[in-house]
């Protein structure tokens, strides 16, 4: 059984597909989930936001891959 995401992941990748400007897909691909798992975590987001996340170690991690 794969491991799963924690909820900083989550939120990590939440961030970037919503302030990267990049395609949710090439998002997914980039971090290494499914199309379909980024964009369900996107909806629980939308029904419960956060409070906005600091840049983190994933972010400049997918910035420098661009």
């Amino acid at each position: 059984m794969a491991q799963q995401p924690t909820p900083e992941f989550r939120a990590d990748a939440v961030y970037v597909a919503l302030t990267s400007g990049l395609p949710r897909r090439q998002v997914a691909a980039g971090i290494g989930v499914g199309f379909s798992t980024l964009s369900r975590w996107r909806q629980q987001h939308r029904c419960n936001p956060e409070k906005p996340i600091a840049q983190s170690d994933f972010e400049r991690y997918v910035a420098a891959s661009r």
